[in-house]
């Protein structure tokens, strides 16, 4: 076990290393920078004319580096990553990089892995339900649930939801985590209470689309191991039939929803980025759509890197599991 994580941490580096080229380049590749934004704002909100907007943007843009090529401006920052941790400065929130990372990536953390865990334990579930119960009225229903999770567009949930609430409901509170009141309140209940009334929208869509997936791979994998033959002969010994798909069909079902945890972090932060920019939510999502239109490089760079080293952290653990599920499975090749 030992061997095999040092061998996949080493060889995350390279390939992290290839990702942030890979990004860095694509984000740089459209025409223009934050010099750009600054220009415009000096034009449509400081009353400047263009040579006037045109002169401060060139200064700014020989003040911060932006004037330098790319390779070098990419250099600089994974220079400063790896000898100093340093991931550089934001030109429109006018901070650390770091500090707005951390000030968003916890949030959004928790809320990927609260929606993560619902989804996988309410989607296994209900496939298991739909699969002991194939054409039934109860499958029939879990299809549609299922059919409707997994072609709704989120972003269009939550514009859903967000009209319900704001015209027909009356909530003035939306795009905060809590209420003027719980703002600079210590943690309790009822400041526990607060957050869930916030952030229910985001955890339902998010759970919505995951349990779809979810319950289908599982009822379609279930209803394949069912008719297995190890099965057939489980039944033929006369063990119950509770035992038999507990025990005996559920855990070989899990093996293709144990391998998508590889890539489900990911994609659960980036699931979170719909909802959250159409609530307005202080998370990763709204940061990357920000930054991304106002040319502030380094913060998106950063977020996409997170993105990608959350990616491999989840095929190492979707690893890790399956060994744990079934013995069978070797890390490594070896018998470890």
């Amino acid at each position: 076990m030992f061997r095999f994580l040092t061998f996949r941490i080493l060889g995350a580096i390279p390939l992290l290393l290839l990702l942030s080229v890979v990004t860095f380049a694509i984000i740089q590749a459209p025409p223009g920078d934050y010099s750009d934004y600054i220009r415009s704002m000096l034009i449509n909100q400081g009353g400047a004319t263009f040579d006037e907007a045109e002169a401060q943007a060139q200064a700014y843009r020989a003040a911060n580096g932006l004037d330098d090529p790319l390779v070098v401006q990419y250099f600089r920052w994974i220079t400063g990553i790896v000898t100093r941790f340093d991931f550089g400065h934001s030109l429109y929130y006018n901070r650390p990089v770091g500090d707005v990372v951390a000030d968003r990536l916890p949030a959004t953390i928790l809320l990927a892995l609260t929606c993560h865990i619902l989804a996988s334990i309410l989607g296994i579930s209900l496939g298991i339900i739909a699969a002991t119960r194939q054409y039934s009225w109860v499958d029939t229903l879990l299809g549609v649930i299922s059919f409707l999770g997994m072609t709704i567009p989120r972003f269009l949930m939550a514009l859903i939801i967000l009209y319900v609430l704001v015209f027909k409901l009356n909530v003035s509170e939306v795009g905060m985590f809590f209420s003027a009141y719980y703002g600079g309140q210590p943690w309790s209940w009822g400041k526990f209470v607060n957050l869930l009334q916030h952030v229910w929208p985001v955890i339902f869509i998010a759970t919505f689309g995951g349990l779809a997936y979810n319950m289908r791979v599982m009822r379609g994998n279930l209803l394949d191991v069912l008719n297995a033959q190890y099965v057939e002969t489980a039944r033929a010994k006369g063990l119950p039939e509770r035992s038999v798909i507990m025990k005996h069909a559920v855990p070989n079902a899990l093996h293709p929803l144990v391998a998508y945890q590889g890539v489900v972090l990911p994609y659960m932060l980036t699931g979170e980025i719909e909802v959250a920019v159409v609530f307005g939510l202080a998370t990763v999502g709204p940061a990357i759509v920000g930054s991304m239109g106002v040319g502030d490089v380094f913060v998106t760079a950063t977020f996409m890197l997170v993105l990608a080293a959350t990616l491999i952290i989840g095929n190492i653990i979707a690893d890790i599991l399956l060994v744990a599920l079934d013995p069978r499975i070797r890390l490594g090749g070896s018998a470890e």
